[in-house]
């Protein structure tokens, strides 16, 4: 029989944090269960939501930009998979974002009554995003069996852009959940965020219309630019347009994000009892 001895001095917690967390794996696992069953508790389609909303959006979106705007896509490839694939990979950013964001406030009750790693609340919150992301990814194989649209050695690289997805949440969403705990008018702010980023990120459009603007250089400073593009890139066999310079600025300002951030939440995480 396993048995744990507890020390409680001065300044432990700070110098054991990341072991702490470690150790706290199978909290984690309890979260992200709670997390998944609340999100479609009571549901009468639970699981199909993950389904209906992306292709809901994606029709609209074909009927929109396609049909009335008339819109191209990148050539070779159909336009409703190259609408999806954008939609799949920036619901899965935007809801773990929005998730993450709100994570401390939502687990307010275990903040005030227990200690334990904070960063565990916004690691459990990937779960429910990271499901629906397998359910829209599942529609996606679907329509390109339908297209017979079939993926390439590029489909390796699937995973690094979804980790890059997972990052980028978390660069944005910790700093975010600090703000939101001291203030509550961030709730509110947080999904007209998701909203205009929805826009000024290249789901419905290819990055290619832009390639010639003097002002493209700003544009692929957004990191979801080069994580969508990458991802599109991936799934659709490399025939739609990629920059590597858009990954790189991706990469670069994810990284230096994610470390303040993480940096940030570390220093303001002892405070949230008293903010709450």
């Amino acid at each position: 029989m396993k048995t744990h001895e507890v020390l409680i001095q001065p300044g432990r917690s700070e110098r054991h944090y990341w072991r702490d967390l470690w150790r706290n794996r199978e909290l984690l696992l309890i979260l992200s269960m709670r997390d998944v069953s609340v999100r479609y508790k009571q549901t009468a389609l639970g699981m199909a939501w993950g389904l209906i909303r992306p292709l809901t959006t994606m029709l609209i979106m074909v009927f929109v930009f396609s049909m009335v705007a008339k819109l191209k896509g990148d050539p070779g490839v159909p336009y409703p998979l190259m609408v999806l694939a954008g939609i799949t990979i920036w619901t899965f950013f935007s809801t773990a974002f929005t998730q993450i964001s709100n994570s401390v406030t939502l687990n307010s009750n275990l903040v005030t009554k227990v200690y334990f790693p904070r960063l565990l609340m916004p690691l459990s919150s990937i779960a429910v995003s990271f499901l629906d992301f397998l359910v829209s990814l599942g529609l996606f194989i679907l329509l390109a069996i339908w297209y017979r649209f079939l993926p390439d050695w590029h489909l390796l690289f699937v995973p690094f852009f979804v980790l890059l997805a997972v990052l980028a949440a978390f660069a944005f969403g910790l700093f975010f959940a600090v703000i939101n705990v001291k203030f509550r008018d961030i709730g509110q702010l947080i999904p007209f965020i998701v909203q205009i980023g929805f826009y000024v990120c290249p789901i419905a459009y290819t990055s290619q219309l832009l390639a010639d603007k003097w002002w493209y250089s700003i544009y692929i400073l957004n990191p979801m630019v080069g994580i969508i593009d990458g991802f599109r890139w991936s799934l659709l066999g490399g025939k739609t347009y990629f920059n590597p310079q858009s990954l790189l600025a991706s990469v670069a300002l994810t990284g230096v994000c994610l470390i303040l951030s993480v940096y940030f939440f570390r220093k303001r995480e002892n405070t949230f009892v008293d903010d709450i």
